[in-house]
Formats: structure tokens, sequence, C-alpha cells
């Protein structure tokens, strides 16, 4: 049977094509080995569960390895101590199948007529004492049991033994290591389950080991999935090349990799180059999945969540990455946001960036520029986008329009700063529909104050580089174009747009965009 790219499942290496993680995976093995018990918190879709996997194919020759799932629990299953400890003794019975010796004392510990904890406990004791094998016990979706107190209570438990066990130097009083898989971090359980003023308080789960594992790929784990694929196929792509490009959309991130190339091979006829990733991408951003789905629902749910991404990736706030801020904390834990080299907030990857971009225009019903919906209007004969006459348009169309767009008193210092920052929202919004489903655009900021970004579309395989800036005077327009000169450059451009927004009633500036020499680039200049 062929392998294939693998998005829906747990990967198998027999079946699906795989980044080769081993390195990684050495962590984990390694915090067993010492008999840690720990959390492989990480976002949906990012390896958590084919890393439980890896565990029970790979040690299972040295330790007793227990693989159990919350995945279908029912929110009815747990209505006391005694069902859920019976509902666990099932748990065991499942995963060891095959193992007789082990289902008959799960079995005999499940005919008790009511277990509570401490019966249970001295059944966990007694069968790490008798087993043979030191016993490993993985926990995936931890998330759909978190909101349960009698599972609360279970943590507990096996926090308590772990202190025992550890008080006692008796390493067969309990299971030797347990991991629990799930997005929220455990240490977040009481966020779900209590109110507001207790939840920070009394982890169930406080002898959890930290640790530090980068789980997305980079460029060079990226290429052993694709040599992988190459040595079947033999197309002949640049594996190195198309790795990178691959990461430059995603970050890594492990799903959206294999969505990529799963895209490719099977609906864009196995195009293993730039513009095959592109298109891929763009499949990817016009399609409603599970990851787009939770995560604009998680806006939805958590509003501080919604206000920070849109500071961030609509207004051009530079956020300093505090990992002790609850929302922070929060965005960094569903995988939306990232610490970028700066220290700063970053949005994970140019997908979701754009994947959120399209959600925050939608969510704006913004209707100045239905009058002329006629986008190929904008195009040149040779389909490449007709930039200056789109901002030409846009300035147009918002000096006729600002009263009906934004009703704030212009002479209010905080409600201009107001305007300048929804300026940029316009833009991209008036944007949107002339590249949408054809173009691909991201925004990349590029100064700590939040003063200018830049707005990256790629179209027609061309790029167009327009800085987007905020007006604060002839010194400063100035400096924008030194600041654009400097960025075509380390893209290797000689062409690019300034548009530079002022909602000042009176101000002396050019009226109409105009094309200017500087520094050897032709740049484009427009105030809004």
């Amino acid at each position: 049977m062929a392998k294939e790219f693998n998005t829906a499942v747990t990967c198998d290496p027999k079946k699906h094509y795989m980044v080769d993680t081993t390195n990684k995976m050495k962590v984990f093995e390694s915090l067993i080995e010492k008999q840690k018990y720990f959390t492989i918190s990480r976002a949906r879709q990012f390896g958590k569960s084919t890393s439980l996997k890896w565990i029970l194919r790979n040690l299972s020759d040295r330790y007793l390895v227990i693989p159990a799932s919350f995945e279908l629990y029912s929110e009815n299953s747990w209505l006391d101590d005694n069902s859920f400890c019976k509902y666990f003794c099932d748990k065991i019975i499942e995963a060891c199948a095959n193992n007789e010796g082990v289902i008959k004392y799960w079995k005999s510990a499940k005919r008790t007529s009511k277990i509570d904890f401490d019966i249970l406990s001295q059944k966990i004791t007694k069968f790490c004492k008798t087993c043979g094998k030191k016993v490993v016990i993985t926990i995936d979706e931890v998330d759909k049991a978190s909101n349960n107190e009698v599972f609360v209570r279970f943590l507990g438990m096996l926090r308590n033994m772990y202190i025992v066990r550890d008080n006692m130097e008796d390493d067969s009083y309990t299971f030797w290591s347990v991991v629990l898989a799930s997005v929220y971090d455990v240490r977040n359980l009481k966020v779900k389950m209590r109110p507001e003023q207790e939840h920070q308080l009394n982890s169930p789960w406080n002898v959890a080991t930290e640790y530090e594992l980068d789980m997305t790929f980079n460029p060079q784990e990226i290429s052993t999935m694709l040599a992988q694929y190459e040595n079947d196929y033999l197309i002949g792509f640049d594996i190195k090349e198309i790795s990178e490009e691959i990461y430059k959309y995603t970050s890594g991130y492990p799903v959206l990799v294999s969505s990529v190339c799963k895209i490719i091979d099977e609906r864009l006829g196995k195009d293993w180059t730039k513009d095959g990733v592109l298109n891929a991408v763009k499949a990817i951003v016009a399609t409603k999945t599970n990851l787009s789905e939770s995560m604009t629902g998680n806006l939805d749910k958590y509003l501080d969540l919604k206000a920070l991404i849109r500071a961030v990736l609509m207004e051009n706030y530079t956020v300093a990455f505090d990992p002790n801020n609850k929302t922070i904390d929060f965005a960094n834990m569903f995988s939306i946001i990232k610490r970028n080299v700066e220290n700063k907030v970053e949005i994970h990857n140019l997908i979701f960036q754009q994947i959120l971009l399209n959600y925050f225009i939608s969510e704006n019903d913004i209707k100045i520029f239905t009058n002329d919906n006629i986008f190929s209007n904008y195009l040149t004969k040779n389909g490449d986008l007709n930039m200056p006459l789109i901002i030409n348009r846009f300035q147009d169309l918002v000096r006729h329009s600002r009263s009906r767009l934004i009703k704030v008193d212009e002479n209010d210092d905080s409600q201009k700063s107001f305007l300048e920052r929804e300026g940029r929202f316009m833009f991209i919004c008036f944007l949107k529909p002339i590249i949408n489903g054809t173009g691909f655009y991201y925004s990349e900021p590029e100064t700590d104050d939040g003063s200018r970004m830049d707005l990256v579309i790629t179209y027609n395989h061309k790029e167009y580089i327009i800085e987007l800036k905020i007006w604060h005077g002839t010194e400063y327009e100035i400096s924008g174009r030194e600041q654009l000169s400097e960025y075509l450059t380390k893209r290797n451009m000689t062409e690019g747009y300034l548009v530079t927004f002022s909602f000042l009633k009176e101000k002396t500036v050019q009226e109409k965009p105009e094309w200017i020499e500087y520094d050897g680039k032709r740049i484009y200049e427009a105030i809004v």
C-alpha cells in the first residue's frame, strides 16, 4: 500500500510520510527513564497523539506502556468516584487486550462492589509491584475530561502517590511515569472548572516536570519527510527549496506542513514548486477546517484573546511576550501566537495570519467599497495588479466616505489615533476582494513603536511591498522612504509603495499620489 500525507489521525510510519522526529522523541524517552510525570500540552493537531503512539511503539520493550484516552468520554460517565474508578479499570483492560494477566487483574479489581480513590490507589500499588515491568501510563484527550471534578481528584490521587513514592524511595509504589496529552495545560484545569477567584490555586498536577521542546518542524526536519516522498516518486524537485518554502508559510506547524504536502500530492498534480506551495496555502486558507474553526471559535469565546490578536494583527501594536499574562499564555497555548526573536508577540504563521485577517474583515460589514465591484479593472493587461490604481482608488474612496466610515471627533487625539489604525484595516478590507482566491497577502511589522508595517502581496508570480505608515510629519515621511528602500533591498526588489495615513483636517501635504526615485528605488507615495 502506497504511503500518503496524513492530516486526520495519528500518524503511522508504515502508512504515512512523516517528519523524522527521533531527536524530539528522545526528550520524552529521557523524561520517562527519569520516572517523570509530565504533560504534552500543545495546540490542536500538533502531534500530541502521534507522540504518545511513538512512546507505545518504541518503549514497550522496556516498560508496560498502557495507552488510555478520554476521546469518547461522556459527560454522564462519572457521577462519582466509584463510576470513574470502574471506568479507569475498563480503560486499562481495553488498552491491554493482548495481556491476559493485566486483564485478569483489573477485571477482578472492577468487581469490587464500590471503589473509591483510596482503594484504587491500593490496586495500582499492588499491580505495579507484581506485574513484572515498570508501568508507564499515557492518557490522551485529557481536555475532554478536564471540567469534571472527579477527574481532577483522580489527578490529585496520582500526585499524592508520586509524592509518597519519592518519600518512601519505593519505585514500584505507583506508576513509573504518567504522561498526559491535552490542549489546555493541566495547570489551567481550574480555569475551566471553578469561579474566577479560585481558579489559580492548588493545581492537581503540580508534580509535572517542566521541559523545553519545540514541536514545530524546522526546514531540515520537513526535508526528511519530502526525501521519503521523493525516493518513492523520483520527481526531481528541490527538496531544500520546497522545505524552506513550506516553512515560510507554516512556521513548521505540524498539521499545516502535512496539509500543504497532501494538497500538492493529491490535488495539484504533484506540483512541487514554489507556485505549488503557494496554491496549496491558498487552498488551506479558503477551506473551513477543524483547526481554523477551533481558532476563530476561541476568539469568539475569549474576548480578551480576540482583542489581543486584533491589536497585534490589525492595529500593528507591539506587545511584549509575557507568559505570566493570562491572555498571552492562552494565545500561546492555542498556538495562535509565538514568541519572536525580539521577545514580542507574533502571529504563529502566515496561514493563520491570512485566516485571521479574513475573520476580522468578515466581522466588519464595511459597505463603502461595494459600488466598485469589477475587480478586473485593477489588473494590467498582463494580469498583474495595477497597484497605483488600487492606491488611488482607495484614497478617493476614503476621502469621500470618511464621515460615513467612522464617526468620531477628529480633534480628539485618542480618536485620531483610532482613525489611523482603522485606516490600515480599511486598506486590507479594500484589497482583499481584489486579490481574493488568486493572491496571498500578509503583514510584517517592522518597528517597535508600531508606526509602520509592511504588507507583502503575492499575485500572478509577482510580489508587491506596501509600507503602511502613520503620518507624523515630513521627517517621518523621509524615514519611511529609507526604511522601505532597505526592505526592498533585502528582498532584491526595486519598486515599492508607501501609503501614509493622516486624518488631520488641515495638512499641507501632497494631494495626489506620485512616483519618486529614492536611493535607486522607485517608490509610489500616497497620503490617505
